[in-house]
């Protein structure tokens, strides 16, 4: 403002005008005498202090309840929110407790350090408020909030009867293996979709997961839908009626079918899919498996996208699965493309001589086959395909391909299975946390073996394929040795999981042991 006077004045007397300066003055201040601006009430910002409280009538001392077994906080009349300690959530819960007037404009908060055990969270405020006809001023002043330990209804509920449950979601996928299962639950522990869940029971070909409110259950069925390529339905149980007060309590279930098309599935496509995709095919792989389905053409790497609702209008199965690949010994590889980077994975197309090792000794059988592993096989390598020399399948979509010419095998990954015999037995330097579930084994059709069996191929596909492992945390393992954190047998090196990918596995006995030893110091 002085400016753009001071800059008017120099242009009035350059055009030699006469003008009458203006200077801003200073007046004494009415209590202590003190040379000041002048403002409306003519007291120093110091005195105005002294004689106006602008925090006079605020809350300062505030009981906010806290549910310990879920660890929400109940924002009245009836709804808990989540919120960890120092968040931006929780820090937003405080200040709206305190019902600051319109009159008061707050500048900043920040929350104060307290001890962990204390019960107690403060906030330091910044306000502003005008007082005296027009004088703004600005204090500081702290908010304490004690937590009030209360169970919330679902918790109560739980407390009272475990088995009590509102809500169950049952996950199923309809294939003889449990692989998608372990990649879910790791997803699921990464990112808490399971952690208001009451009970996880392990079925035959699923899980099930109960949980005490409807809510909780839509928003985990939205989570595996975001995952996984799923179809969806639900329904509901009366459990009881109050007929004075219209009021109905139901059980509802949520029935969550995941598509049977697996990673590393070979597939014959039928024919309106494959319009739908550009005349992709008709045999691919499929490559990943997220909400969407990720499908390779291996002779010419064309890559298509097929989403879950086109896939559920005309569903289809997989002509084999990975259960029934077969080894074999790569003789010869003859690079015929150049590298081709297709969905974030690298390819390069060649011409293979292979053999099954099953013959080995028994006949010369040798296959010439395109693959589009160029960049990682050589002479000498053992690698897992399909062997569709011998293949007998009964499949409709493969008899809709008239005049299709099948090639004898399709390669689809390396294999390190004799190199791992050599180093059996040594502990990983990493782990997975697992879900706590209960196995039902009612019908039984529980085979511990075979689920460990599948649990050590799931391990060896996370440390062959760094994509796979991209949404996973993965721990470090403290029974592991330094010294035997080589990967490397005979001069080969193995497929393995680099140390700064690895999350230090942190529990409460750890962090109490590092408090003592600081206290002791």
């Amino acid at each position: 403002m002085n400016s753009s006077i001071m800059n008017n004045t120099m242009a009035a007397e350059e055009a030699g005008m006469f003008v009458v300066r203006q200077t801003v003055g200073s007046v004494l201040c009415c209590k202590c005498g003190i040379p000041m601006q002048p403002n409306s009430a003519n007291m120093c910002v110091k005195c105005l202090r002294s004689e106006v409280d602008i925090t006079e009538g605020l809350k300062k001392h505030m009981i906010i309840r806290h549910c310990p077994e879920c660890d929400t906080y109940l924002q009245p009349p009836n709804t808990w929110i989540r919120a960890q300690l120092e968040s931006k959530q929780l820090l937003a819960f405080c200040i709206k407790a305190l019902h600051l007037p319109k009159t008061v404009r707050m500048v900043n908060a920040e929350f104060v350090w307290t001890e962990p055990h204390s019960k107690r969270i403060k906030l330091r405020l910044k306000i502003q408020k005008e007082v005296l006809a027009g004088a703004v001023l600005e204090q500081t002043f702290d908010a304490e909030f004690v937590q009030q330990e209360t169970m919330c209804d679902a918790c109560t509920r739980v407390q009272a009867n475990p088995d009590q449950w509102v809500a169950s979601v049952q996950l199923r996928q309809h294939v003889p293996h449990r692989r998608t299962f372990f990649y879910l639950e790791q997803l699921i522990l990464k990112h808490d979709a399971a952690v208001r869940a009451i009970k996880i029971n392990q079925m035959d070909q699923g899980i099930d997961f109960f949980f005490g409110n409807r809510s909780h259950g839509v928003k985990f069925v939205d989570f595996i839908s975001k995952v996984a390529p799923v179809k969806s339905r639900s329904d509901k149980q009366l459990v009881s009626h109050d007929t004075h007060t219209s009021t109905y309590n139901y059980k509802y279930t949520f029935s969550v079918e995941i598509s049977p098309i697996c990673r590393e599935d070979l597939i014959c496509l039928p024919p309106e899919v494959r319009r739908n995709l550009g005349n992709l095919g008709p045999i691919v792989i499929c490559t990943k498996v997220t909400n969407s389905i990720a499908l390779l053409d291996p002779l010419t790497l064309r890559q298509a996208y097929l989403d879950a609702d086109r896939y559920w209008k005309t569903s289809f199965k997989s002509l084999l699965t990975s259960r029934q690949l077969v080894e074999y010994i790569v003789l010869d590889v003859d690079i015929t493309g150049p590298e081709v980077i297709v969905g974030g994975s690298k390819y390069v197309l060649a011409d293979a001589q292979v053999a099954r090792l099953s013959d080995f000794g028994r006949n010369d059988n040798i296959f010439f086959v395109k693959t589009h592993l160029g960049h990682i096989l050589k002479p000498g390598d053992q690698a897992l395909g399909y062997d569709l020399y011998a293949a007998n399948s009964n499949n409709f979509d493969l008899d809709k391909c008239k005049g299709l010419v099948l090639p004898e095998a399709i390669l689809i990954k390396k294999s390190y299975e004799e190199k791992r015999q050599r180093k059996r037995g040594k502990p990983r330097s990493w782990k997975l946390k697992s879900l706590n579930m209960e196995v039902d084994e009612s019908r039984g059709r529980y085979d511990p073996d075979k689920t460990s069996r599948e649990y050590e191929e799931f391990l060896r596909d996370l440390e062959e394929n760094p994509e796979l492992r991209f949404n996973i945390s993965l721990y470090r393992n403290k029974e592991y040795q330094p010294s035997e954190m080589a990967s490397t047998v005979d001069g080969e090196d193995l497929p393995s999981v680099a140390l700064d990918e690895l999350l230090a596995d942190l529990d409460i006995s750890d962090m109490e042991r590092d408090e003592d030893d600081g206290m002791s110091e």
